[in-house]
């Protein structure tokens, strides 16, 4: 099996690894391919570019992203060549795609070999645009593809997930009374407007920055924390190195079963971010609601709605006027918590467990 994912959405890339570690815990190997790494090297090289730039204003953000729908990202010929040689070496008989842009050479490796099967792995409520895009959009011409719904409603819960942690959730009562905010893999939307808001309001925090100049001298009752902003997922099949901040300086760690950050999710008693799939699927591993602030596209639209729904989450702006009682976010974990034992775990069904 191998999994396809993408280093430009650590939404997207990290769920992969994710979906890759439990399932090497039940027995099943699955190898890790990332989009980036079977680039030209002049396009990969604009990527962090970009990050700084979607990262410093939301704008630029949500134009890219319609610009990304519209266009197609094509691997090196040369490159995707070395990759079926070790696809045909390993066996490779299922790909799970995570980013639309690797559906192409999928379908492709699929038709010249009998029995592979594709299966479009979205972590999102509807599709993203990587799969609406050119290179994703012509799904419904090729046979022996499965689309596979993370968020799909089922009565009072999602259908299924890929489980952050097989352990269970903190207990309310042990959490440490901190709010979680960050902005997904890039550092997206408004969360640090969110953050100081609340900050005055009395809260303290842990903010997840992308850069060292969002770190205050004084940090107070707040801890910062960061994602090595050197490392990118291209680099190896890691989680990304994460660290706190503590005196200007960084030391990065690296979990071997899922990111680091997620320790933080488990012990707060809300995120505040935009509602990426990525963020919806810890908040649903830790039992911890999410504050949903801004989407980034209509993806991420379609998941607050279906969070707000589901009682696992509440618009920040609804939270705040409502007073940011901590009793609401405490309703919601219960939701999560009741909610978790009825939502399948994916690895478990590739794994036929």
């Amino acid at each position: 099996m191998a999994v396809l994912t993408s280093g430009v959405a650590l939404g997207v890339h990290v769920p992969g690894l994710l979906l890759a570690r439990r399932l090497a815990e039940v027995g099943v190997a699955a190898r890790v391919d990332v989009l980036e790494n079977h680039l030209p090297e002049r396009l990969r090289e604009l990527i962090p570019a970009s990050k700084t730039a979607f990262h410093r204003d939301f704008r630029v953000a949500l134009a890219g992203q319609r610009l990304a729908a519209r266009n197609t990202t094509e691997p090196d010929e040369g490159l995707v060549a070395g990759l079926w040689r070790e696809w045909e070496r390993d066996g490779v008989e299922l790909l799970v795609v995570l980013s639309g842009f690797w559906l192409p050479t999928a379908h492709r490796y699929a038709s010249a070999h009998s029995g592979v099967r594709v299966r479009s792995c979205h972590v999102d409520s509807v599709a993203s645009p990587s799969f609406t895009s050119a290179s994703g959009a012509g799904r419904g011409r090729w046979g022996e593809h499965e689309d596979v719904w993370l968020l799909e409603r089922a009565g009072s819960a999602v259908a299924r997930t890929i489980p952050v942690s097989r352990e269970e959730p903190e207990p309310w009562g042990d959490r440490d009374g901190r709010l979680l905010a960050h902005g997904g893999g890039w550092g997206m939307g408004t969360y640090r407007t969110g953050a100081a808001e609340l900050g005055a309001a009395g809260f303290a925090l842990d903010v997840v920055a992308y850069e060292r100049s969002e770190v205050p001298e004084e940090q107070g009752r707040n801890r910062y924390f960061m994602i090595d902003p050197d490392w990118h997922p291209w680099h190896d099949t890691g989680f990304p190195p994460f660290g706190r901040v503590h005196d200007g300086a960084v030391e990065y760690r690296r979990r071997a079963e899922h990111h680091d950050g997620f320790d933080l999710t488990r012990r707060a008693i809300a995120v505040v971010s935009k509602p990426g799939g990525g963020t919806l699927m810890d908040s649903l591993s830790a039992a911890t609601p999410v504050v949903l602030l801004e989407p980034f596209g209509a993806h991420e639209a379609r998941n607050a709605e279906l969070w707000r729904d589901l009682g696992f989450g509440i618009g920040y702006r609804e939270w705040v006027d409502g007073g940011r009682q901590v009793a609401v976010l405490e309703a919601l974990h219960r939701n999560l918590v009741a909610a978790r034992g009825r939502v399948l775990s994916y690895p478990d069904e590739l794994a036929g467990r």
